[in-house]
Parts: C-alpha cells; sequence; structure tokens
C-alpha cells in the first residue's frame, strides 16, 4: 500500500525490453532485493540497486495497462515507498494497481484528465483519485474525464509540472468503490 504522497522525482536511465533502471536517492534508503517502489502509481518490485538507483522488470501485462511504455531515458517519475504501519497517511489509500491509463487535456493548476468511461462510475466529485501515483482530490466528474486543483507545490515537486496536454498518465480509482460495486453486483448463483 502507498499514500499517494510522492517522495522523490527519479529518472529514467534506460529501457530495454521490459526492463528499467531508474536513478533516484531518497527511495534507496532501506532499499532491498524484493522490495516495492511505485513508479508514477505503478507497484514495481526492486530486482537490483546500487547506490544512484535501482532496476526493475516490467511484465508485458504492465506495460499494455499502463503509461510506463511510454517512458523514454531521461524521463522523470514520480516514485514512493510503500507506507509502514508507523507512518501518517497524507493522502489517500492506493495500492499502485494502475486501473486505467488517462490523458492530460489542460495542464495543472486545473488539471483537466480525459479517461474511459467504465473508470468514470469510480469517481466522484471530493473523492480521491491517483494520478501518476499522486493522491489528488476530484473537482468535477464530466462526461469524459475529471479535474482536480493541483497546488503550486504539488506541481513543483512531480512530474506534472512536465506534463502537457495529450501527456498519458497511469490513473488509480477508490479501491473502496470497486469493492462496494462487486458486492452489490454479486451473484451467488
Amino acid at each position: 500500500m502507498f499514500t499517494g504522497i510522492v517522495e522523490e522525482l527519479g529518472r529514467v536511465e534506460r529501457r530495454d525490453g521490459t526492463g528499467i533502471r531508474i536513478g533516484c536517492a531518497t527511495v534507496l534508503d532501506d532499499i532491498q532485493l524484493g522490495a516495492s517502489i511505485a513508479v508514477n502509481g505503478c507497484c514495481l518490485t526492486v530486482v537490483a540497486f546500487d547506490g544512484r538507483g535501482w532496476d526493475a522488470d516490467v511484465s508485458d501485462e504492465t506495460l499494455q495497462r499502463t503509461s510506463l511504455r511510454d517512458l523514454q531515458p531521461g524521463d522523470e517519475v514520480n516514485l514512493e515507498r510503500p507506507v509502514r504501519l508507523s507512518d501518517r497517511l497524507g493522502g489517500h489509500l492506493v495500492q499502485g494497481h494502475v486501473d486505467g491509463v488517462g490523458e492530460i487535456v489542460e495542464p495543472p493548476p486545473d488539471l483537466r484528465v480525459r479517461c474511459a468511461r467504465d473508470l468514470l462510475r469510480y469517481v466522484v466529485e471530493k473523492g480521491s483519485i491517483a494520478v501518476d501515483g499522486i493522491s489528488l482530490t476530484v473537482v468535477d466528474v464530466l462526461d469524459d474525464g475529471f479535474t482536480v486543483a493541483v497546488i503550486p507545490h504539488t506541481s513543483a515537486v512531480t512530474n506534472l509540472r512536465t506534463k502537457g496536454p495529450g501527456a498519458r498518465v497511469n490513473l488509480e480509482v477508490d479501491v473502496t468503490a470497486k469493492y462496494v460495486e462487486r458486492l452489490v453486483t454479486w451473484k451467488t448463483s
């Protein structure tokens, strides 16, 4: 589990097939093989690391369902380590399981994201949504997406500062809404 509070901007150093190398510093504290780190909201497993960065293998499934396939060397990425039980929960509960990819229509501060209609049933005004792993509060739900207000601090410390119209972003809706839907639509026969 993550909080959607980005700890650090990393930089893609290498992409080869399904492997990725991320240069960073902060998220290397207490790192170990097999640890999870969210990259633009997508939970990846550390398969190698040194004092300057870490490596992950990215499955074909992940590449197909996320915007990670768009990443190129030099791109900035939002990084977050999993929350510990002793940590404050400053954002909202984020699993690091991307539900879909959206497209930026308007950049911050009045961020507008277009997304698939099947995701919109989980998006509510003043509800939480993770955009590229950033915990944000929905301002308005539209026919083809949603808006969020991005404060200057969030723009400054995340990759949203470099993303403009047409950029693809990972979206994770509130998991509680998905569980509620499943419970009320479940058929026992």
